[in-house]
């Protein structure tokens, strides 16, 4: 066996891992006890790793081959490298020679490595002469980086995650942190053990796992964040509790902003932000007493029209109190991305240039343009993300190279992201899946390389550089993003040789390390020098943070002498005003709908959508109300709903939930039109939950309002349902899964989304399809679902009662452990789902289901008394589900620490990961309320 270290490709905290490979196959994966960021720990996403790199998954889920769409809406077929590459450079090259270089654009990733990122970036600035080039980072980090610029001047956290253990009050804001940053988590859960007096407050409209912690939860309507921290500046100033001394000697602005949030006291801002002004004050206080205030935050402040400002508003608060530059103290953005951080040191925005450059500024271009060897670099900012969808949409950019990255799923407002699609000329997706919905889209396809399969650096959260090392070659034909993208450019150079004047190649790169090399050198004597470092001192000191100057020790923390990156050295406050939502809920459209991160998933899921065990703790998608909420409307759990914006409509079922705030609406952002979908009216697959938000944009950081739309919920009436699950080998199931997914915009409603635990002793994964209608489907389509899940055969057990629209379909199998009984392998209940909760239980716990007989085909048959329905999964790591954890509660005495202690003791729930052990503690909670 061989072990690699590396990293995780999913979230900002960066986390190290060890990679176990055997014979070219990924067979393991453990956190690396040596990386600081984790020390070992991984969460539920991280610790599943090597199971997403299985080969029956690749061979399935992977995009092997290039491939080439000769007419849209036809399969694409396989073509070979030399083909494609050709095609791509001629048909960009013909777009750029007849429409000039703006009529092209490049969509990339914060997945990308930070080489990766690079040689696009130079491939848009320098060689095709457009800044039409732009990432989803936009989506998650761009108001964080505006922010920094306008207060402290340079795109630079302060912070380490050392301030964790040193902290005296943690601020988290828009955040959830035990959710969307687990092992960060942990470590706050770590401080707290160590100190009991550490204060948590927390801001989010929502009752999250974090909240649930909280020794202060701030519960605030959505979008009034700015009014919050100006607020809190105004106790501040009004109780002496700002520190003048460091205002005077290191800061400028602050007259300004004193007036402004002279008005905003907290008994007028507790009207606006639906909290008790005495919490504000007491926030305030907490903030401003303590020796060591830190604050963290991410996409709840990013994602906003305003999203600027209320980053602004927040790291004011900072300055106000002299809580910056110092253990414990500062305002922390989380990125969101593992390398949307490497993004922005290379430039890899439409406004950005190398080494933290500005665009608008010519002497930056004019240094850019001296270190790439070109004439120089064009002036005219590019589309950003929201930007480049509308304008492709419209006609003016013409073709699209799309990299590591879902714009189908993750845009805002997808029937503009789809129209622009659609206008194209030509659209490129470089990407290791081909199951994502952009794939649908590309005229040309191109495979990548993905984790475990990579080489090169990403920089996380706390500004540390990490290596990224392969363990085993890439499947079928798929190469590294850097090579496909310096091949593209090359094929250009070649086909506009005469206007180079022979120039050599501006990009001479053999490997990831002889780019890394150029980066370095572009940010000597920037805010970001790494110039005193390189591959072979990340390769024998480990992961090292930025700047480290050439013969300088890293830094950990900035500004500690109280000197920031501006003209004169003196931080700026930021007099940002409250600005409403862009979209506030009015009588037509009465919820706020609320977005936000699954505990188990990440982004678009097209990488732990593929694993059964990650739908343990939330099996299927569903928009959360309220319980109020939902007796006002007549609705229960279970029922579908419609879920309309101003922008589009998608059917879902509805589930209360008291973390929801009345008048609120939630749903996970995970949820595209690859697991819910449905009849778009048109034929097209309906785009989940983009379907919905709004593009509006903050305007200076041009990041959109993803985290909040106003909507109107309706019952659905779709009286004809069915529900369909099966167990399948591991290939055959990824493959029914994209076959069923090809039939669910034939339905109003239809979801769809794999289960089980891998790995699994029989080599197989579950699928389950749900779906809903006004009338019965064709038998054509039912059809087709009972051969997607292997329920074509004589040997299934079948009812039909075609004038009612009812439809049973079953298949039992031999258990083959040398017992007689069988066990249901795959059914269908089509027009009446009543048997749903025994069946599907039968079925999921694999159980004897010989004695059944007649009963698994009756229409409504009543569950067997043996056979209950599954609960709600809590721990992933070990599969143990609520009602385990509530029985061994039940038996419990003591305090909320002993319960605890006794739970995890008898059922080692959160003793893996511990990703569970919020969750955990919340149901302790409730226990010792209901004893």
């Amino acid at each position: 066996m061989t072990q690699t270290r590396s990293t995780c490709p999913y979230c900002g905290v960066g986390c190290g891992v060890i990679i176990e490979s055997d014979g070219g196959r990924i067979t393991g994966v453990r956190g690396d006890p040596e990386h600081p960021a984790n020390h070992g720990r991984l969460c539920t996403k991280g610790s599943t790793l090597h199971l997403t790199a299985d080969p029956a998954v690749a061979a399935a889920t992977r995009l092997l081959y290039p491939m080439r769409r000769a007419v849209r809406g036809q399969p694409p077929q396989r073509i070979d490298w030399e083909t494609a590459l050709d095609e791509a450079a001629t048909r960009f090259g013909d777009i750029v020679d007849r429409h000039g270089p703006d009529a092209v654009g490049f969509y990339i990733s914060g997945q990308l490595l930070t080489e990766d990122y690079y040689v696009f970036n130079k491939l848009a600035k320098g060689l095709i002469g457009t800044n039409n080039i732009d990432t989803n980072s936009r989506l998650c980090m761009s108001s964080a980086v505006a922010a920094y610029k306008l207060t402290l001047g340079a795109d630079a956290p302060p912070n380490c995650y050392e301030d964790i253990d040193h902290a005296e009050v943690i601020f988290i804001a828009g955040a959830n942190t035990a959710y969307a940053h687990p092992i960060l988590f942990r470590r706050i859960e770590d401080a707290k053990r160590a100190n009991p007096h550490l204060k948590l407050i927390v801001a989010d409209p929502r009752r999250t796992e974090t909240a649930e912690v909280a020794d202060l939860h701030l519960p605030l309507q959505p979008g009034t964040d700015v009014a919050l921290f100006h607020a809190m500046l105004h106790v501040l100033i009004w109780e002496g509790l700002i520190d003048p001394a460091f205002i005077a000697a290191h800061t400028d602005g602050f007259e300004a902003l004193k007036k402004r949030v002279a008005e905003f006291t907290p008994g007028a801002v507790a009207t606006l932000c639906g909290l008790p002004a005495e919490a504000i004050v007491q926030a305030a206080r907490w903030f401003g007493q303590s020796r060591a205030t830190l604050s963290l935050y991410c996409q709840g402040l990013n994602q906003s029209s305003s999203g600027t400002a209320k980053n602004a508003a927040l790291i004011n608060l900072h300055l106000a109190t002299g809580q910056i530059g110092r253990p414990g103290a500062g305002p922390f953005s989380l990125t969101g991305q593992p390398n949307a951080m490497g993004g922005r040191e290379v430039g890899g925005l439409a406004n950005l240039l190398s080494a933290h450059r500005d665009l608008s500024n010519p002497q930056h271009r004019a240094e850019v343009a001296r270190l790439w060897g070109v004439a120089d670099v064009p002036a005219t900012p590019g589309k950003t993300a929201v930007e480049m969808f509308e304008a492709a949409a419209r006609g003016e950019i013409k073709a699209l190279w799309i990299a590591c990255t879902n714009p189908a799923q993750s845009l805002p407002d997808q029937a503009t992201v789809r129209a622009a699609l659609k206008r194209c000329e030509f659209v490129v997706v470089q990407e290791a899946f081909a199951t994502t919905a952009t794939c649908a889209y590309a005229d040309l396809l191109l495979p990548a390389s993905t984790w475990g399969e990579k080489e090169g650096t990403v920089t996380n959260s706390e500004r540390r550089i990490s290596r990224v090392r392969s363990a085993v070659a890439p499947p079928g034909e798929a190469r590294a993003d850097w090579r496909i993208a310096v091949e593209f450019a090359h094929r250009l150079e070649a086909r506009w040789s005469a206007r180079r004047n022979g120039q050599a190649t501006l990009f001479p790169y053999d490997t990831p390390e002889a780019i890394w090399n150029e980066h370095r050198e572009s940010t000597r004597g920037r805010d970001l020098d790494i110039t005193g470092l390189s591959y072979a001192r990340l390769e024998h000191e480990g992961p090292q943070h930025w700047p480290c100057p050439e013969g300088q020790a890293p830094r950990a923390r900035l500004y500690e002498d109280g000197r920031f990156p501006t003209p004169d050295g003196r931080a700026r406050f930021a007099d940002v005003p409250y600005t409403p939502l862009a979209e506030p809920r009015d009588a037509r459209y009465p919820f706020s709908l609320i977005t936000g991160r699954l505990r188990d998933h990440w982004h678009g899921m097209s990488r732990t959508g593929l694993l059964g065990r990650l739908f343990g703790h939330v099996s299927e998608p569903a928009v959360q109300l309220h319980p109020q909420d939902m007796a006002r409307r007549g609705l229960k759990d279970g029922d579908l709903v419609h879920l309309t914006s101003r922008r589009g409509s998608i059917v879902l079922p509805v589930q209360g939930s008291e973390q929801v705030g009345l008048s609120q609406a939630f749903l996970a952002m995970h949820w595209g039109g690859e697991f819910l979908s449905g009849a778009s009216g048109t034929g097209e697959r309906l785009a989940g939950v983009n379907a919905l938000t709004t593009p509006a944009f903050c305007p200076t950081s041009k990041q959109p309002e993803l985290k909040h739309a106003a909507v109107k919920v309706l019952k659905a009436e779709l009286p004809w349902t069915l529900l369909a699950a099966a167990w399948l080998p591991v290939g055959q199931a990824h493959r029914a899964i994209a076959a069923l997914r090809e039939l669910m915009p034939r339905v109003a409603y239809a979801s769809c989304v794999p289960f089980g635990r891998e790995p699994s002793e029989r080599g197989v994964l579950g699928v389950l399809f749900r779906a809903a209608a006004v009338e019965p489907p064709s038998d054509e389509w039912l059809a087709h679902i009972e051969e997607a899940l292997g329920l074509a055969g004589a040997e299934v057990l079948r009812y039909v009662d075609g004038r009612r629209g009812q439809r049973r379909a079953m298949r039992l199998v031999p258990r083959g452990d040398g017992r007689q009984d069988a066990r249901l392998e795959a059914f269908v209940l089509a027009g009446d789902t009543r048997a749903e909760s025994w069946v599907r239980a039968l079925l999921q716990d694999e159980g004897p289901a010989q004695a059944y007989g007649r009963a698994l085909l009756a229409p409504g048959a009543k569950p067997p008394a043996t056979l209950a329905p599954r609960s709600r999964q809590v721990c992933t790591c070990l599969n143990v589900t609520e009602g385990e954890i509530l029985a061994t509660l039940a038996q419990c005495q003591g305090s909320a620490e002993d319960r605890l202690a006794r739970l995890q003791a008898e059922r080692r729930c959160g003793t893996q990961c511990g990703s569970c052990v919020p969750e955990l503690r919340r149901l302790v909670r409730t226990s010792l309320q209901a004893a």
